[in-house]
C-alpha cells in the first residue's frame, strides 16, 4: 500500500451534520453530486458498495466494502475502480474516509483516500474529491 500518498480534500457546508450525512448515504442525492453515479449498498458495516455509471465516456463499475459507519460523523469504505487498469486485488483498493465535524459555518467534511500510486495519482484524486465536495456543497446549499 502507498500509505504515504494520502489524498485529502475538505469543504465546509452551510448545513447541519444530519443533513450532510443523509446526502452521503442517499443514492438519490449521490447521483446529484457524484457524476450521476448509481450507488447500491445496504449502508452498514461489512456491506458491499457498488458505483456504476459513465465517466468521461467510459462505463464503470466500482466496488468496495463499508468498513466503518458512525452516523453523522464518519463513513469509511474501500474502493476499487475497474477503469483504473489495475488488477482487482486487495493491494489495488483505496480506503476512503469521510469525517464530518460541526463548525461555526455548518459542517466540515474532510475526505482522505490512501494508496495513491504516485504524486500524479494523489493530485488527481485530490482534484476529483475537491470537485465532488464542491458539488455536494452546491447541492445542499441551493
Amino acid at each position: 500500500m502507498h500509505d504515504t500518498m494520502l489524498a485529502t480534500a475538505s469543504v465546509t457546508i452551510a448545513a447541519p451534520p444530519a443533513t450532510v450525512w443523509k446526502a452521503l448515504v442517499s443514492p438519490e442525492a449521490i447521483k446529484q453530486y457524484m457524476f450521476g453515479t448509481e450507488v447500491t449498498s445496504k449502508w452498514k458495516e461489512g456491506a458491499p458498495i457498488v458505483w456504476t455509471g459513465e465517466f468521461q465516456g467510459k462505463l464503470y463499475e466500482d466496488k468496495g466494502e463499508i468498513l466503518r459507519m458512525d452516523e453523522g460523523r464518519l463513513l469509511q469504505y474501500t474502493h476499487y475502480s475497474n477503469v483504473s487498469g489495475d488488477v482487482d486485488t486487495p493491494e489495488n483498493y483505496h480506503t476512503v474516509t469521510m469525517e464530518l465535524s460541526e463548525d461555526s459555518a455548518g459542517t466540515r467534511v474532510a475526505v482522505t483516500q490512501d494508496n495513491n500510486a504516485n504524486e500524479d495519482d494523489r493530485t488527481r484524486s485530490e482534484q476529483t474529491w475537491k470537485g465532488i465536495l464542491d458539488a455536494l456543497k452546491d447541492y445542499l446549499e441551493r
